[in-house]
């Protein structure tokens, strides 16, 4: 190992590094903004009657009846 080495670190990881140390608030507020449309819960019985309710489409929905 050189005398001088350190740990290299990409430009896209010291710049996220820079913004966290600039505004300490940032990551709270990405996993609040997240919690809003991503982490729910999710309801499975209304899940599986939405997929038993579903109708079956024709592959071509213009076509008339023969």
């Amino acid at each position: 190992m050189p005398l001088f080495w350190k740990p290299y670190k990409s430009d896209a990881t010291q710049f996220i590094d820079s913004l966290k140390q600039r505004d300490p608030q940032l990551e709270a507020r990405q996993r609040e903004g997240r919690g809003l449309l991503w982490d729910k819960a999710i309801d499975r019985e209304a899940q599986q009657d939405w997929r038993e309710a579903r109708v079956p489409q024709k592959p071509y929905v213009y076509q008339t009846k023969a």
